[in-house]
């Protein structure tokens, strides 16, 4: 089932590596003020309007091709993005919260969440075994 929220769990080659440490930060800030606008003071997935969006960085995996592609830039509220980075919300201590979001942002259950949750581990696990390119042609649609 695809979900208005999902995990985006990157491969553990491409960890570290975000446009946000690899930019100037003045370049930076000009790509995630951007997001800011188009988003309107409320979050791009679950539409709660904020006074504090975060950037977030959304990828593509070619698979075949061990490429990971930017798609997107977009600004969602601190609930959305700690789903989204689930690995490292549960590392923390807050996937009790995460999981509510989760459920609550898709109107599904707890076993549901549970259920995209695995199939989200076991991509994660199978795109961890490779090695990835890093394809972010599309950054210049964003500055």
């Amino acid at each position: 089932m695809k979900y208005k929220l999902n995990f985006e769990l990157v491969p553990e080659s491409c960890w570290c590596s975000n446009l946000r440490s690899a930019l100037p930060p003045a370049a930076w800030d000009i790509i995630r003020k951007k997001a800011y606008a188009r988003a309107g003071g409320k979050c791009m997935i679950c539409g709660t309007p904020t006074a504090r969006l975060e950037a977030h960085e959304q990828w593509s995996y070619d698979d075949e091709n061990c490429v990971q592609s930017l798609a997107n830039i977009i600004a969602v509220c601190k609930a959305c993005h700690e789903v989204i980075h689930i690995g490292r919300t549960q590392l923390l201590g807050r996937e009790e919260t995460a999981s509510e979001h989760f459920m609550k942002v898709n109107g599904c259950s707890y076993s549901e969440y549970k259920k995209a949750l695995g199939e989200a581990n076991a991509v994660h696990r199978e795109r961890s075994r490779k090695e990835w390119l890093l394809d972010v042609s599309k950054l210049k649609d964003f500055t």
